[in-house]
């Protein structure tokens, strides 16, 4: 280090980021964590000596040569639209609706499901989309629905195949801690996230395969990541993401693309509707035991509730970055596997992947909920050990 100017700071960073993630890896390891440790104990001394022999060298030639790579890269030209057909879920709101309006305007042949036929975002697509989309009404925790809904779909397009397959339907029903959280609203997410999607992707994997197409998958980060309060949302989407990896695998040598949307926090769907938190912070208060809501308190609950409330006011209402996403995913010539779509999802990830699990839960816990209310039950034991130690020190 000392023939070198580089600043120091630059070499504890690099030795910290490569060393914690060499812990967490070894940490997680079900394997016996000696060969492991040493390897990577062996591998950091290594990059040190690197580093005072010739590193700092390297690492300037390294960015030089990105940046003239980035410069003089011509990215491959996106295909064609015209003539490519495209199934999407859930198009009544919010992703879906604006992204059945995006690919029309591209050239696609877009088939968009609601659940509502006559609703807003149904009249919505009638009146802004062009001829070519064709408009289902399907609830995809109906089999019967999405047997119909891929009936329609072939006898349009023939033995065209079925270019892109958009799973974009989606719910969370639940807010507040796991323990409180109702197994209906469990089962609601499994069924519609999870169960459903599995339905339509099934259903639909003869036409993709037949035109050695692409499935696209808007999923969330509360899928990799233990999001406070998001236990049943998150666990649907954890099942979602692990089944777009395997199909990733699966699909492979059927010439079918597979790929995951993750975004950061839009405001979509009843999320800026005050009434619908207000109905849901209801409907937990009457079906929680009186026992169970003693431990909590009516506080904490109402607490979580205008945590939730506050955070998705304040949303981002610009859909704009995710119907970019699965456009891009759509139309590469080589798709991401996946695709972080809007602001923070990539610096998010970082944290989750290589800094140790309490810095990076404690990065969600300030990013998502920060919740300032203890439990009553805790509450009260703090005070009365408060209460003891006074008492002895009396």
């Amino acid at each position: 280090m000392d023939d070198y100017t580089l600043p120091s700071w630059i070499y504890l960073a690099v030795l910290m980021v490569f060393v914690g993630g060499a812990l967490k890896k070894v940490l997680w390891s079900h394997l016996s964590a000696t060969p492991p440790l040493l390897a990577w104990l062996g591998a950091t001394v290594l990059v040190e000596r690197l580093w005072a022999l010739c590193l700092p060298g390297v690492l300037l030639l390294l960015s030089l040569g990105c940046v003239l790579y980035a410069a003089t890269r011509t990215p491959p030209a996106a295909l064609p639209a015209h003539g490519k057909a495209v199934f999407i879920t859930g198009c009544d709101s919010g992703f879906g609706n604006a992204a059945a309006t995006h690919l029309d305007a591209l050239g696609f042949e877009v088939f968009a499901t609601v659940l509502d036929g006559s609703g807003d975002g149904a009249r919505r697509l009638q009146r802004t989309c062009s001829s070519r989309l064709t408009l289902l009404q399907v609830d995809i925790t109906q089999p019967q629905q999405v047997q119909q809904a891929l009936l329609d779909t072939e006898a349009k397009l023939g033995r065209q195949g079925l270019w892109g397959l958009v799973n974009n339907a989606g719910v969370c029903v639940n807010f507040g801690d796991a323990e409180l959280s109702l197994m209906s609203n469990y089962r609601g997410c499994m069924e519609v996230n999870f169960f459903g999607t599995l339905s339509v992707t099934k259903s639909f994997l003869p036409l993709l395969r037949r035109a050695k197409g692409r499935i696209i998958t808007v999923s969330s980060p509360a899928g990799d990541q233990p999001f406070p309060c998001l236990a049943a949302y998150g666990a649907s989407k954890a099942a979602l993401n692990l089944l777009s990896n395997t199909l990733r695998h699966e699909l492979e040598p059927w010439g079918v693309r597979v790929a995951t949307i993750l975004p950061s926090s839009y405001r979509t769907g009843q999320a800026s509707n005050p009434a619908y938190w207000e109905q849901q912070h209801h409907q937990l208060l009457q079906s929680l035991p009186a026992a169970l809501l003693e431990d909590y308190g009516e506080d904490y609950v109402a607490e979580t509730k205008e945590l939730f409330q506050n955070h998705t006011s304040k949303a981002n209402p610009d859909l704009s970055p995710v119907v970019e996403a699965i456009a891009r995913a759509l139309l590469s010539p080589r798709p991401q596997p996946r695709y972080y779509a809007g602001p923070g999802v990539g610096l998010m990830y970082f944290v989750h992947g290589y800094c140790p699990s309490s810095l990076s839960n404690r990065f969600l816990r300030n990013l998502f909920v920060k919740k300032k209310l203890k439990p009553r039950a805790l509450r009260k034991q703090s005070g009365l050990e408060l209460n003891n130690n006074n008492e002895e020190k009396l």
